[in-house]
């Protein structure tokens, strides 16, 4: 008979096994959901368009008509737009999670979207028109309202109901902030409802391209760092004993982070939830290996972000809702359930 920590051994190794099977099937049924995706998100909305339009619009083939016009002005940068904002902050939260050892942790519960969103009213309101900037004072306000929740949970016990209660304080004093910013400086944030729901209507591709590339990179770097990650997920104590520099890597890891979540807020403003809830899905399939769970997290905040998109054109059609509604609108009982299910764990511990 196996004693307790050859069982608990057993149980992990088992658990890994299997979700190692699955991994193929995982991949390829998120890079289907993917593909799909985009092209509902090009096809769909109050004016339908066809396979061969898009085609016909791709290859120079119809310019100047009207099909032309709503997929290369309108649909393609919002396809595009949706893919890289769920990209950005799915993985932001899968990696604050892992960070912070906190599975209540998210770019919008933690304040990390409303600090990015603070910075580009800012920037806005001084340099209204240098667009280019805002993924980079995005990234700084996201950065310190990530870092100034850390300080505030350590300072206070660094319990894991501290760290959103931190957040919760933090993302409020900012978004009063923003208010404040935009009441003095109207226009330092054109379509500011939109901005502060979350939504994708207007974004043009000279919006997209510099998020894009920080989040391209991001994601790139982090994956390369994926054994690091393993490292710190195993608790302070654990990671020390192995030689890695916790403080550092932390700083690092959410300066990372940061940048996810910043740069996505640059083009699709205050998208709650999708950090929240992709990650934990993702768990169920593929474990805790960072490397699985950063490259599905991406795959799937993409679906997500694109799929509400194209319900929100469609439910009112010809009118339209800010997709960050129907996020919310998901991710509100989905924070309960967690916070619940949190709960009845420590009850049953």
């Amino acid at each position: 008979m196996l004693d307790g920590p050859k069982l608990m051994k057993s149980s992990q190794m088992s658990s890994i096994r299997t979700h190692k099977n699955k991994m193929p099937l995982v991949y390829a049924v998120l890079c289907a959901l993917l593909v799909l995706a985009a092209i509902l998100g090009i096809i769909e909305g109050s004016v339908h368009v066809s396979l061969g339009d898009i085609f016909d619009a791709i290859l120079g083939r119809s310019v100047g008509t009207p099909s032309y016009n709503i997929i290369i002005l309108s649909r393609l940068p919002r396809t595009l737009g949706c893919l890289v904002a769920g990209v950005g902050l799915a993985v932001a939260g899968a990696v604050l999670q892992t960070v912070l050892g906190n599975p209540l942790a998210a770019p919008n519960v933690i304040g990390v979207n409303s600090g990015a969103g603070l910075a580009i009213a800012i920037c806005g309101a001084l340099y209204p028109l240098q667009v280019s900037l805002h993924p980079f004072a995005a990234f700084i306000g996201a950065l310190v309202a990530v870092l100034l929740v850390l300080f505030i949970s350590q300072k206070a016990g660094a319990s894991k109901i501290t760290t959103v209660l931190a957040g919760v304080a933090v993302a409020a004093v900012f978004a009063a902030m923003i208010d404040a910013v935009v009441t003095l400086f109207p226009d330092s944030l054109i379509g500011y409802t939109s901005f502060r729901i979350g939504g994708l209507a207007n974004v043009s591709m000279k919006n997209i391209i510099p998020g894009m590339c920080v989040i391209i990179w991001a994601v790139a770097v982090l994956l390369i760092m994926n054994n690091e990650i393993d490292i710190l997920a195993l608790g302070t104590d654990t990671a020390k004993s192995l030689g890695l520099k916790i403080k550092p890597w932390r700083i690092v890891l959410l300066a990372l982070a940061a940048a996810l979540a910043g740069a996505a807020v640059s083009f699709a403003g205050l998208l709650g939830f999708v950090g929240l809830i992709v990650p934990h899905i993702m768990r169920n399939f593929v474990g805790e290996r960072s490397l699985h769970l950063i490259a599905t997290s991406g795959l799937g905040g993409a679906v997500l972000v694109t799929i509400c998109d194209v319900v929100t054109r469609l439910v009112f059609a010809p009118y339209e809702m800010p997709v960050g509604i129907l996020l919310s609108c998901i991710g509100g009982p989905f924070f309960i359930w967690l916070l619940l299910r949190q709960k009845s764990r420590r009850t049953h511990d």
